[in-house]
């Protein structure tokens, strides 16, 4: 969340005309870049981009299903449910290049936590940019906990976006650019979906209180859950840090504003901390009712209720044509044909039939009506 807040930070700056408002943001950012260093370089020095990817769509897999397995509006529930299976594909993507070019298995790096198998194949998530806006939260109305959730998972989607939009350009293989170019362009969907339920009747100040809660709750619940003793004190010093940032920004939100702190959390006290688990069975639950959706403006729907004339069927024919040449189906097309069969990791049967084959890849389910198959 620390190039989330950096970056809105900047935002509110560049939209600001008061100059004493604008040296408080950048004190603030100032003390987010150095918390964002210092966790960078917690990551192993010796770990490569791919095996950094497959941490990135691990941990958006396994978030994504913690967080929508206790979601309490129905609506943010359906967005993350919708995201989880395009991401929980992405994993899939990236295992079988990993497999393909190096010989690993991604299967070592997930600690038997998470499965790595189709999701709604990422060819088909392709989708019309009016498709991806959604409807936004009302922050008077809804619970603590979802307006947590909405930002951080705004953060962490903008972050894995941010990744990939960097390292497509330096990747070693063609294929390998090509995949990442894909799949950032399916992030940027995910992006806008998850950007636009964040209530846009908030005021800027109202939105840095918000930012600076949820760094605290995030910076708190890696505390109370980290068993390393020397990681565990940096997240206890930057949960000290962001409570102070916290304040600080109370204090702007009613110099500015004039608004109290409670208007925007009425009751401070944290919900239900955040503790990444497996989350499997949820995983393969949502992959076996929900795999063939896509989205309608702001809704979801089966993709056999569109219409022929609707635009993701335009769409579609205009950015893959046939799907000769699509990345991430090229991806396990040519691990099959070098290796006779993709990479998977799961401990039973894929929970949606078309799915199961693992000499040929299915590039038609959720994207071609009537290819059900479950």
């Amino acid at each position: 969340t620390e190039f989330e807040q950096v970056g809105f930070g900047h935002n509110v700056m560049r939209n600001e005309a008061r100059g004493d408002l604008r040296r408080d943001l950048a004190l603030l950012r100032r003390s987010e870049q150095m918390q964002q260093k210092r966790i960078a370089c917690l990551k192993p020095i010796s770990e490569s981009v791919l095996e950094n990817t497959i941490a990135y769509e691990q941990l958006a897999v396994d978030l994504t299903a913690l967080m929508a397995s206790r979601e309490q509006n129905p609506y943010v529930k359906h967005c993350l449910d919708f995201a989880l299976l395009e991401d929980f594909d992405h994993l899939y993507r990236y295992a079988d290049l990993m497999n393909m070019e190096t010989g690993e298995k991604a299967e070592d790096l997930v600690g038997g936590y998470t499965e790595i198998m189709p999701g709604r194949p990422t060819i088909s998530e392709h989708r019309h940019p009016y498709d991806d806006v959604k409807r936004p939260i009302d922050s008077k109305k809804d619970s603590l906990l979802t307006k947590l959730q909405v930002n951080i998972i705004t953060a962490a989607e903008q972050q894995t976006m941010n990744y990939y939009m960097n390292q497509c350009g330096f990747y070693k293989s063609d294929l390998g650019r090509r995949l990442y170019q894909e799949i950032a362009m399916i992030e940027e969907q995910h992006v806008s979906q998850y950007g636009s339920l964040i209530d846009p009747m908030c005021s800027p100040l109202e939105k840095l209180l918000m930012h600076e809660y949820t760094e605290a709750y995030l910076y708190y619940s890696c505390y109370e859950s980290e068993t390393d003793a020397k990681v565990k004190k940096i997240w206890e010093d930057f949960f000290l840090q962001e409570v102070a940032h916290l304040h600080y920004a109370a204090e702007l939100l009613k110099k500015y504003d004039g608004k109290e702190y409670r208007e925007v959390i009425p009751d401070p006290v944290f919900p239900e901390l955040l503790k990444l688990s497996e989350q499997k069975d949820y995983v393969r639950g949502v992959l076996k009712n929900t795999v063939t959706e896509t989205g309608m403006r702001e809704d979801f729907v089966k993709l056999d209720a569109l219409s022929d004339s609707f635009d993701f069927f335009d769409y579609q024919k205009r950015v893959n044509g046939s799907a000769t040449g699509v990345a991430s189906h090229e991806v396990i097309e040519r691990h099959i044909k070098e290796l006779g069969e993709d990479y998977r990791y799961q401990k039973k049967d894929h929970p949606v039939i078309a799915l199961r084959k693992r000499d040929e890849d299915n590039y038609v389910l959720g994207r071609v009506k009537g290819k059900v198959g479950i």
